[in-house]
């Protein structure tokens, strides 16, 4: 794509601290043990939306939430299409046993990544439940895989992408269809 492609907003700063604080409160109401809780971000931009809502519960719960990294590229049956990037390390603190996960994703399209990550997390041991939480879900599943909490729907073709950008890394917030 070349820099001149066209840049649609899908969500502003605003509207995207407005679905975090929509997203946070569902899985406060849905979630009833928060102790019980580890958010698992998937690389890269899961990670630092995991940050996020954990600061966002933290402010909203008074609850420390334990996060992970769970970086599933080994777990993937699709390397040859995606291809590789650079490892994340897995993190995971604590035993997952009994414990109830959220993985959170920026966008899920496929559903690979996520059923990769669910891999991956399961060589970990086995958690009491797994969730998911993605910030736009963009459809075009080839699996039966379908959020848990999800920040917005938005259709998009094959050949468009969404990118979530967040301040912290990004100098900018929002969410974009490029």
């Amino acid at each position: 794509m070349s820099n001149k492609t066209k840049r649609v907003i899908i969500l502003n700063a605003v509207e995207l601290r407005k679905t975090i604080s929509r997203l946070t409160s569902e899985i406060i109401e849905k979630v009833k043990n928060l102790d019980n809780l580890l958010l698992v971000g998937i690389p890269t931009r899961g990670i630092d939306l995991a940050k996020v809502l954990e600061k966002e519960l933290f402010f909203k719960s008074g609850v420390k939430i334990k996060i992970g990294i769970i970086d599933p590229t080994f777990y993937r049956d699709d390397q040859n299409r995606v291809g590789t990037r650079l490892i994340k390390a897995t993190d995971i603190p604590v035993p997952i046993e009994e414990l109830e996960i959220l993985l959170i994703d920026d966008v899920i399209y496929t559903g690979r990544t996520i059923r990769a990550a669910i891999d991956a997390l399961y060589s970990w041991g086995r958690p009491q439940k797994v969730m998911l939480l993605v910030m736009v879900d963009r459809g075009h599943r080839e699996l039966p895989i379908h959020p848990d909490f999800c920040g917005k729907k938005v259709p998009t073709s094959k050949n468009e992408s969404i990118s979530l950008r967040l301040n912290n890394i990004d100098n900018e917030e929002g969410v974009f269809l490029e």
